[in-house]
Order: structure tokens, then sequence, then C-alpha cells
């Protein structure tokens, strides 16, 4: 509700706070739009899944010698293992969630529903750290295994090496600029990356399985290894479910993928409440991502693992975090695998995209509705600023490592995984779907397992989180804080009944009386009247009660209802429902000022106990000493003494 006139903003204000929301040219709005209103026109989804691909996709980069280093002999098999996992237990989880959260919130948005009050805001800023974690170390993770690529390169090595942190951060930068400049422009710098690497990651599949094929003896040497090592079939299944945790950063892709959903066209039918078409294009996104992913991640694990030397995968070996390009190198030759490698820089670079695009769509949604951001954590561009610096800040704290920041990635990874499919088993019971109960109760048992495992071999990856956690819910209080005195209230809806108080009011002088309502019966009434008249010196009873119930007051912004009625044929009520009663008194005496012309009186009785006891419950809980809270959300939203609601206390 805007009470008075701002001067126009600066050129730099008005460019960084453009639309509050310019991702995708206008998907995200400050109300959502009617039914009947068409939803923006997007991408088509095969060119968001490249948005999201770059992130998943460029896990080829490290994956397959992550996989070497964790499972030894047993990568193929231990990676048909994630296969499994992915196509079985995520694909279909993930499909799930964006039928139930179209609008790109995810998992997050459907346990929030769940919860209510501050155990749900709570719950969600916690899913927030983890989310957080996953997309940020993503876009750390990525830059930092880029630099590694670049450094190892035959003809950099000489210029670059040592400079990891450096040309890491100038990485995360680049990123950052390129969603300064807009959103439309990161899809498709990502659809020439994606198809630009997988093709070169094919002909580097062919080559190698050529080798494996005309080269029969390596398959013998590596069955016969594995064989003499492990035994029987069994033994290589149990040993690659236990080593599994390890390989998760292979499952990395889903929750971007759901994130990034609104950005799809779907159908022109579609609406913000029914987009069918959408949902239904999301499905395929992440099914093909899926499937594709899946192909390239066995098969690279069968040929590095064969063709490659095991000490080569370690620690200052040739292959290390860079398996598939040592084969490009070693095959090749040094100038397709010079080009292979600046492919691979590219979208290890920006992989972060996607992780952008995430926390670009995700923390808006919430950290502002929840009162626990500034205004401006709405628009693209400062939160992009935000996330860069942070992401310059963790570049620095592990060192530009890879390894180091694993553990933290795959934690926020599982956490967010294993949050979906309970959400997803609990909306199956929900619906009363025995069969997906069961199927996602077991899913998400099987990410649990890996959660807590991936937790007890690699706990910094909690800590990591729960240092976002305690930053998130830390800057999220003091601002909500600091944001306790606005005017929190959307809009202001009056039924007739309550029109036609204020308009008869509005003749004479607009009177409202503060009531708590107790037995609501005549007595109340008639001796509440008699105290305002006493207290204030005013004759009459032309007056009007208001009386607001609080809701959620864990909620911070949200429309208001106001019902008028007459009680007893007598005494005129309007009845409010609110998180919050000084706002909705506000709210409420500045729409009679403004419908009317004329300056309302409100009158209050004076709250008993301390005063900043009744702060703590205005702040958590919406009530305490109502009467000064509402003059100062009256004083924040209207400068103007002149034009400014009275508020009287006896």
């Amino acid at each position: 509700m805007a009470t008075t006139e701002h001067p126009p903003p600066s050129r730099l204000r008005a460019w960084m706070l453009e639309g509050l929301s310019d991702m995708g040219k206008g998907t995200a709005q400050a109300e959502p739009p009617a039914e009947s209103e068409p939803v923006h026109k997007g991408q088509r989804w095969y060119r968001v899944m490249c948005l999201t691909g770059v992130d998943y996709f460029s896990t080829l980069g490290y994956q397959p010698g992550i996989a070497a280093l964790a499972a030894g002999l047993l990568s193929p098999i231990a990676t048909i293992v994630l296969v499994i996992v992915t196509l079985a237990g995520a694909l279909p989880v993930y499909r799930r969630v964006a039928e139930e959260s179209p609008h790109g919130e995810g998992s997050i948005a459907m346990l929030e529903r769940l919860l209510s009050f501050w155990k749900g805001k709570l719950f969600v800023l916690a899913l927030l750290g983890f989310a957080a974690t996953d997309f940020l170390i993503t876009i750390t993770l990525s830059a930092a295994d880029a630099a590694t690529h670049m450094v190892e390169n035959p003809h950099l090595t000489s210029v670059l090496h040592g400079k990891e942190m450096l040309i890491t951060l100038v990485l995360v930068a680049l990123l950052g600029a390129v969603f300064l400049k807009g959103f439309l422009e990161a899809i498709g710098v990502a659809v020439a990356l994606v198809v630009a690497y997988l093709g070169l990651n094919a002909v580097v599949v062919v080559v190698g399985m050529w080798h494996v094929i005309t080269a029969g003896h390596v398959v013998t040497d590596w069955t016969s290894a594995l064989t003499a090592e492990h035994g029987n079939v069994f033994a290589m299944i149990g040993v690659s479910l236990l080593v599994f945790p390890k390989l998760a950063l292979g499952l990395s892709g889903f929750e971007t993928g759901v994130a990034v959903m609104p950005h799809v066209q779907g159908d022109p039918g579609d609406t913000e409440e029914n987009p069918q078409g959408r949902i239904r294009d999301t499905k395929k996104l992440l099914t093909a991502a899926a499937l594709i992913m899946s192909v390239f991640l066995i098969v690279t694990s069968f040929i590095t693992t064969v063709l490659i030397p095991e000490k080569e995968f370690k620690s200052g070996g040739e292959a290390n975090g860079r398996a598939l390009a040592y084969l490009a190198h070693e095959y090749l030759g040094n100038a397709f695998g010079t080009v292979y490698d600046v492919s691979t820089i590219a979208i290890l670079w920006f992989a972060g995209a996607s992780a952008m695009a995430g926390l670009l769509n995700l923390m808006p949604r919430y950290l502002p509705r929840y009162g626990m951001a500034p205004h401006w954590a709405r628009a693209v561009r400062p939160m992009v600023i935000v996330f860069t610096l942070i992401a310059f800040l963790v570049t620095w704290i592990f060192d530009a490592d890879v390894d180091a920041q694993g553990g933290a990635y795959a934690t926020g990874v599982l956490v967010l995984m294993s949050s979906a499919a309970i959400a997803v088993t609990i909306a199956a019971r929900r619906a009363r779907q025995k069969g997906w109960t069961i199927g996602f109760a077991a899913v998400s048992a099987v990410l649990l397992y890996v959660t807590v495992a991936n937790v007890v071999e690699r706990p910094d990856g909690v800590k990591i989180g729960a240092c976002f956690i305690a930053g998130i819910i830390l800057v999220s209080l003091l601002s909500r804080l600091a944001r306790a005195f606005e005017l929190r209230v959307t809009s202001v809806t009056l039924d007739p009944m309550a029109e036609r108080f204020i308009r008869d009011m509005s003749s004479r002088k607009i009177r409202f009386i503060a009531n708590e309502p107790d037995q609501r019966d005549k007595a109340e009434y008639r001796d509440k009247i008699e105290q305002i008249r006493a207290d204030n010196d005013i004759p009459g009873e032309d007056f009007v009660f208001v009386e607001v119930t609080v809701t959620d007051p864990s909620e911070f912004e949200a429309g208001l209802r106001v019902s008028g009625e007459v009680l007893h044929n007598r005494y005129r009520v309007l009845t409010l429902e609110s998180s919050s009663i000084p706002n909705a008194l506000a709210a409420l005496l500045l729409h009679a000022r403004d419908t009317t012309g004329c300056t309302p009186h409100i009158y209050f009785e004076w709250t008993e106990g301390s005063p900043f006891a009744n702060f703590l419950r205005f702040f958590l809980f919406g009530q305490g000493e109502v009467a000064p809270v509402t003059r100062e959300v009256l004083r924040e939203a209207e400068p103007d003494r002149a034009r400014r609601p009275r508020v009287h206390t006896g």
C-alpha cells in the first residue's frame, strides 16, 4: 500500500531494481495473475534443459575420476548403481515435485504447506540453508574445476600453474556479469555450451570404445583383476552400495531442474493456476536430462576405468579431476584435447548459471515474503551481486580446492533430494496412492541412508551447511526486526457492510474503537463505549468497533479482508483477520482515509505489563502493546503528520 510519493530513483538504482524480477522477463510477480491470465512465453523445454544441464552434464568433467578414486575397479558397477537410483528413484520423485509445485519452489514449498507458525518458517530457512550450500558450492566448485582443467592443459601449465585461486575468482565474477546483463542471455549461452560439450564427449566416448574393442585385453585384464579383488558378483554389488554415497554428485541436476521450471514455455492455454503444459514439458526436461546423463555416466566410467592407469586418478596424477580430458589428449592429440579442454572449462564455468538461476528463483520467493530480507531482495541484480560476493568468500575459504568442496556439495544435494522424496511420499499418502507411497518411501529410505553415510564420512558438508543456515537465520531475524514497523498489508478489501459503515461515518467523523473480542455480548460493547467516552472525554456513541483475529503471526505480508456486521441490533463491528493486529489496524485507517478523504480516529486502552515483553509478543505473535505500535506503523507509512490518522489511548 503506497501512502506517499517518493522522488524518482537514480538511473543506477532503477537499473539495479528493474522489474524486481527480470528473470525470464516477467516470470515472477508480486501478485499471482488471475486464473484466466496466460503465463509468460518462456523458453522451450529443451532450451531450459540446457540451463540445468550445464550443472548436470558438466559433472562428466570430474565424476568419472571421483568414481575411480572411490570405487577403483568397481567404478562402472558403482556407476550403474548410481544410474539405477537416478532413474528409479530421483527421476520419479522430481517428476512428482514438478507436478505438485509447478512454480519452481520445489520440495521446500511442499514441506512448507505441512507446517505453520514459526516452526514452519524455521524449517524452511534450514532447507534454504542447504539449498544455498548446494547452489553456491555448485558455483564455486565448478569454477574451481574449470580452473584446474585450464591449468592442467599442456599448453598452459607453465603459464598458469599456481594461479588457480585467481582464475576461479575471475570465472565467478564473469558468471555474475552474465546475470547482471540478463537472464535470457544466460539461456542462449547454456544451449551453445551443452550442445558443444555433449558432442565432444560423444567423440571421446566413441574413440574410447573403439580402443577398448580393438585392444580386447584391457577388458579381460579388468574383469580378471575385479574377480581377484572382490570374488563374486554379490560382493561387488555390496561394495558398490557402500561406496555409493561418494558418487552422489552424479545426482546433482534435479533440484536445479525444478528450480528453473518457471522458465519452461508450456502450452498457450497455460495459466499460473493450472500450467499443465509447463508441468508436462518439465517432466520431459527431467527425463531427457536423466537418460542422457545416465548413458554418458555408464560409458565414461567404463572407458576411463579400463583405459587409464590407476595411479593417474590419484592426487597429482594427470587424470585427477579430468579423466575424460586425459583420454581426449591421449587418443585424439593435443589439438583436439585443447578444444575439449576449452569446452569443459566453459561448461564447468557456466555450470554455476543453473545454480545462480536456482538461487534467484528460490530465495526471493521466501525471504522477502517472510519479512526476512529487504524489499530489494526481490530484484535480480542486487541478489546476483550478493551471491557473487558470497561465492568469492567460499572460494577463498576453500582455497579453490575441488576435493575440499565435494563434501559440502554432496551434503547440500542429498539433503534437498531427501526432503523432496519425503515430501512426495507425504503427497502420495494424502492422495491415497498406496503404490506410489510405498515406492517413494523406499526411495526416501535410500536417500536418507546415503545422506547419513555422506555426513558421517565427510562431516565438513554439514558444518558448511550449518554455517549457511545460521547466517540465513541470523540475517533473516535481524531483517525482520528492522522491518517490524513496516506496513505489511498488501491490499485492503471491504465487504458491502464494512463500506457502508465507513461511508456513513465519513459524513461526520470517522471513529473506531479497537476491541479485543471476548464474549461479544451486549455488556462487552456497552462497557467498552462507556470506558472510551470517559477516558477521552467525548460524547455520543457514534463509533465502529474493530476486532482483529490473529491467524499465523509468522507470516509477514498478506492482503486484508474486512467484514462488517451489526451485533445486538445496535453495535457496528468490523472484523479482520491478520498476522499482526497493529498492521491490520493501521492499514484499515489508511484505507479509510484514502477512500473518504477524512482523517480517521482510533481509540485504545493501554496494555498492562512490561513494554519489552509486549514488544516481543508483537514481534513473535502479532499482539502485545497494540496502541503505540499501531501509531509507529502509521508514522513509518505516512510521514506527513497532517495526513496521518489519529491514535488515542486512555
